[in-house]
């Protein structure tokens, strides 16, 4: 439950407000999910819920939008994304050892969070390096020409 103290919950409903002022409000959905998920990082049931309340739209068809969309993120991410890149000149060069070593190492699969709340692990088909295969990219920086031992001695310095 969303406390009522919460300044986010403040800001978004009054963002809804203002949505609501505009012709057509409900195409305003999308927008406001955006506005939502900037706040709480994520789209919890909670925040899809007071949408459905606030804007008189059912939680299933805010439900359908939220998972349609893959913009939205469903569950919290960590504080760094780190995407896996699988495309050929990766996956030839080693990038499945990587991968597995990245998920033993924080204990996640694709798509989830480690429990410290610190990495999000993602999947890439190419980023662009393929030069410096295999690659990771943590945050926005692109780390290439690793091996498992080298991707989790950068996933470490995130941890410091």
């Amino acid at each position: 439950m969303i406390a009522e103290d919460d300044k986010r919950i403040v800001e978004l409903r009054t963002f809804m407000q203002e949505a609501k002022t505009k012709d057509h409000p409900d195409s305003q959905l999308i927008s406001i999910l955006h506005k939502a998920q900037e706040l709480y990082g994520y789209l919890s049931q909670e925040a899809m819920t007071e949408v459905a309340k606030e804007m008189n739209i059912p939680t299933a068809h805010i439900w359908g939008v939220a998972t349609f969309y893959h913009y939205f993120n469903l569950k919290p991410k960590g504080k760094h994304s780190i995407s896996v890149c699988l495309g050929t000149a990766c996956y030839v060069k080693g990038a499945e050892e990587i991968l597995n070593s990245i998920r033993e190492e924080l204990n996640i699969d694709f798509g989830q969070t480690s429990s410290d709340n610190l990495f999000t692990l993602q999947e890439a088909r190419c980023l662009g390096a393929c030069g410096l295969a295999p690659v990771i990219m943590i945050d926005d920086k692109i780390y290439g020409s690793l091996t498992p031992k080298k991707a989790l001695e950068i996933i470490k310095s995130y941890k410091k």
